[in-house]
């Protein structure tokens, strides 16, 4: 049962909204109680009847009006006060009649939810009392039933509110489970929405990286062979040189086409840049990046790979490793291109990892996916880690050989820029 102003009431503010129908039960208990009251001094002839129905009149319109007034809603201070007045009228009641004590139940309910939990248990103990002292004033001997009824009443009040706020809080608990729920499910859609953009950026890259863009850097070598090989005034020469032309112009297009499907993260910087950005977004342990050697712009595919590996790499250790340091280090060396993932976490044991077990993150596959990256492109991935003695990932990519081409002749502008 739930008092009518029980927004109120800082102990029970997280209870609204208050049933309608309970407020009413509660309205309906307390006026009925009053009217039976009423009606027992008027048919019982009581000597103070007019006292009596005078004192239930009077306690109606105080408690009508609390009802009714916005001030009682909106103030804890002024519903206190009218608890305290409704109180008043009701000590009167019992003093001209002992069916006051009936009204002593709805009031433990407005007291326990107008006022703090302990203040409200405070003051059911003192209407429980002073129910009992007034229907002892009243009767000539004192029963059982006089000290147990208000006292079992006080009990079944406290405790039906108690319960209540319980239920309501795990209410209140579960709906939250449910909106995180549906949010975690919606940023979990949306996750894997964008790896599905990404996944397939990255194949039509490495589509065209493969298959259009190596075609024409073929297309333009062999031309270029075939212009060396003819005579000087040869009349071939001048298609040759056209054909040339227009293998160049796609292959800058297909570089476009590539550049344009790199991922967000390689769009706006170096692989270097993305890798600090990268280091400074983790959450929880510190990740440090360092570069070392001369940096150059590697090939997309090389790029992507690199980025991807440390991402992969960086999940595990925030996930699976508790570390509280980690270090990222890029090297540029003359035919090659090194990336060291080094934490100092709680370690396994890399002969020990199998798909689906912790240590490879991922659900089991980070570390096969990490490997596949660097073999793909011709590169060596290796693990370092015992129990207790953090890991180290470190993957080595060499150059391919037309890059390496194009570094050695960077002052002929028309060789061949490999991707």
């Amino acid at each position: 049962m739930t008092a009518p102003v029980s927004s109120l009431s800082p102990a029970t503010r997280a209870l609204t909204p208050v049933s309608k129908v309970l407020r009413l039960c509660l309205h309906a208990l307390l006026l009925g109680l009053l009217a039976l009251a009423a009606g027992r001094a008027v048919t019982d002839s009581a000597p103070r009847a007019g006292w009596v129905i005078a004192a239930c009149a009077v306690l109606a319109l105080v408690y009508a009006g609390g009802v009714r007034a916005p001030a009682v809603h909106s103030s804890p201070r002024a519903g206190a006060l009218w608890l305290a007045g409704l109180c008043a009228t009701w000590t009167g009641l019992l003093v001209v009649s002992p069916d006051g004590l009936w009204i002593a139940f709805p009031l433990y309910f407005l007291e326990l939810h107008l006022l703090r939990l302990r203040w409200g248990i405070t003051a059911v103990a003192v209407t429980a009392c002073a129910a009992i002292g007034g229907f002892v004033a009243h009767s000539d001997a004192a029963t059982p039933g006089a000290f147990l009824g208000p006292l079992l009443g006080g009990a079944v009040a406290v405790a039906t509110v108690l319960g209540y706020q319980a239920l309501y809080r795990e209410s209140e608990r579960r709906r939250e489970l449910i909106e995180e729920l549906i949010t975690t499910r919606a940023e979990l859609a949306a996750a894997e929405r964008g790896a599905g953009i990404l996944a397939e950026r990255e194949r039509l890259a490495r589509e065209i990286h493969d298959t259009l863009a190596q075609g024409l850097s073929s297309i333009q070598l062999l031309l270029r062979a075939a212009e060396r090989a003819l005579p000087a005034r040869a009349p071939a020469l001048e298609h040759i040189a056209r054909a040339r032309e227009a293998a160049q112009e796609n292959l800058a297009e297909a570089r476009r086409f590539v550049r344009a499907l790199t991922p967000p993260d390689l769009e706006h910087g170096s692989l270097a840049a993305a890798l600090e950005r990268l280091c400074a977004g983790v959450p929880g342990p510190r990740v440090r990046f360092s570069l070392s050697g001369t940096p150059r712009v590697l090939p997309t595919p090389y790029e992507v790979a690199l980025l991807r590996i440390a991402q992969s790499a960086l999940a595990n250790v925030v996930r699976h490793a508790r570390a509280g340091r980690a270090e990222i280090t890029l090297t540029f060396m003359d035919a090659s291109v090194t990336l060291d993932i080094v934490d100092d976490g709680d370690g396994f044991d890399p002969a020990s990892v199998s798909p689906g077990s912790a240590g490879s993150g991922d659900g089991g596959f980070g570390l096969p996916a990490m490997r596949s990256r660097a073999e793909t492109l011709g590169g060596l991935f290796t693990v370092e880690s015992d129990p207790g003695q953090g890991t180290a990932v470190a993957v080595t990519l060499p150059l391919p050989l037309e890059h390496l081409e194009h570094l050695g002749h960077a002052e002929r502008p028309d060789t061949v820029e490999a991707l």
